[in-house]
C-alpha cells in the first residue's frame, strides 16, 4: 500500500504473479451468478501471460468457439463485469490519490513562497536595522566632529584675547 492505495489491487496484468492482476487472475462466475446454486467453481481470466508458476490462472480463458454454449457466454459477461469494475474502483482510487497528491503540490508550492516571503522581510528588517544602525553612527561622528571644531574654535578664541 502506497499513499493509500492498495496497488495489488491496481495491478492489471500480473506478469509474474497472474493472481494479482485484474485481467490475469481468475474470476469465478459461479461467485457472480445469482441464480445458480452450484458450488462448483466456473473460473475465466481474460490475458494469460504464460506464467507457469503456481500462480498461473487455472481457469479458462475469455474466447469465443463455435463450441461455446449460452451459459459459458453468460459467464463469461458476468467475469468481464466484474474486471471492468475492479478497474474502475482502481481507476477511481488513483484518481483520488492523484488528487491529494494535487492538493499536496500545491500546499507545498503555496508553502514555498510564504517561506521566502518571510525570508525576504527578515533580510528587508534587518537591512533597515542595520540602515539605522549606521546613520545614527554617522549621526554620533558629526556630533563628534561638530563638538571638536566647537571646542577648537573656543580655544583660539580664548589664545586671541591673550594676544
Amino acid at each position: 500500500t502506497t499513499l493509500g492505495v492498495n496497488t495489488t489491487s491496481t495491478t492489471l496484468i500480473g506478469a509474474a504473479n497472474e493472481s494479482l492482476g485484474i485481467l490475469t487472475k481468475d474470476i469465478d462466475a459461479n461467485v457472480l451468478d445469482p441464480n445458480t446454486t452450484s458450488t462448483t467453481a466456473r473460473n475465466y481470466y481474460l490475458i494469460d501471460t504464460g506464467s507457469t508458476t503456481g500462480t498461473a490462472a487455472s481457469g479458462t480463458g475469455i474466447a469465443l468457439t463455435g463450441a461455446t454454449t449460452d451459459a459459458q457466454v453468460d459467464d463469461m459477461i458476468r467475469a468481464v463485469d466484474s474486471m471492468l469494475t475492479q478497474m474502475t474502483d482502481a481507476a477511481s482510487n488513483l484518481g483520488a490519490v492523484n488528487k491529494r497528491i494535487s492538493m499536496q503540490d500545491d500546499f507545498v508550492a503555496n508553502l514555498m513562497d510564504a517561506v521566502d516571503k518571510g525570508v525576504g522581510r527578515l533580510v528587508d528588517a534587518d537591512m533597515n536595522e542595520e540602515s539605522t544602525r549606521l546613520k545614527a553612527l554617522q549621526t554620533q561622528q558629526q556630533l563628534g566632529i561638530q563638538s571638536l571644531s566647537i571646542a577648537n574654535s573656543n580655544s583660539e578664541n580664548i589664545l586671541s584675547l591673550f594676544r
